[in-house]
């Protein structure tokens, strides 16, 4: 399986900062935020499914757009999978033709352009060879990460959470894990405000980094724009088992 890193960025400005949104493979996006709109046409009418962490606007703002952009052009509806608190809010606050046309209903709801299907923590979803497993996760709003699975070998991607001892026992029943994809969205510094936001800082990721019993490669996601340098610095003063480096917009992770 490949994982192409579309975004990775805790905020925007400049051509470096783009926020989450993972291609696997070239037909699945894991979060949508604004690093898709580097994709060309195309790609944007190759990709089936959406898998969606969860509702704050970094990680959803390009899922409109998306259906607005290519809906005419497939003759399958793209699913967006999350869930169902998180559908709730799509329903409700995005696709409510107050903020964007319900593309659920568009040009019928025989035939739409766009499918919600919600999804449970912990049960596997299929698409041919690969299986995607929402796990727990501890965020602001509800929340997942997600397991990736093609039978060669597993990635976890955290999506956004605070230390969670249930996400850390998830990836630590991960028979064969690969890497690990966690946020670091605040320094040191701002510790106070991450636990509040319920997002990890550095001296939280390498606490949460120590519990984990196998040894994947660590990328370091959601930092926002102008702090890697302090944040990776941090995250290596803290001393964890594990040695993480920070995600690069553009990667490619193959597993």
């Amino acid at each position: 399986m490949k994982l192409k890193v579309l975004g990775c960025s805790g905020g925007i400005g400049g051509p470096e900062a783009r926020t989450t949104a993972f291609l696997a493979d070239n037909d699945i996006l894991i979060d949508c935020g604004t690093g898709v709109g580097d994709l060309a046409l195309e790609e944007l009418a190759a990709i089936d499914h959406i898998f969606i962490t969860h509702s704050h606007m970094d990680h959803i703002v390009a899922i409109p757009l998306i259906v607005d952009a290519v809906g005419e052009m497939r003759g399958v509806p793209i699913t967006v999978h999350a869930i169902p608190e998180v559908l709730r809010i799509l329903r409700a606050h995005i696709f409510n033709w107050l903020i964007w046309p319900d593309f659920t209903a568009i040009p019928d709801r025989r035939r739409p352009f766009l499918r919600l299907q919600p999804i449970k923590v912990g049960e596997d979803v299929r698409l041919g060879t690969r299986t995607i497993t929402p796990l727990p996760a501890l965020h602001s709003v509800p929340a997942v990460a997600y397991r990736l699975d093609d039978g060669n070998g597993q990635l976890v991607y955290s999506g956004d959470t605070t230390y969670s001892p249930e996400l850390i026992a998830a990836i630590n029943a991960c028979p064969d894990l690969r890497h690990l994809i966690i946020e670091t969205a605040f320094s040191d510094e701002q510790h106070g405000l991450a636990l509040a936001a319920r997002h990890l800082s550095p001296g939280m990721v390498a606490a949460f980094l120590n519990e984990i019993r196998s040894a994947p490669e660590v990328h370091i996601s959601h930092i926002k724009p102008g702090q890697a340098e302090r944040v990776m610095a941090q995250i290596a003063a803290a001393g964890a088992r594990l040695h993480a480096t920070a995600l690069r917009q553009g990667q490619i992770i193959e597993f």
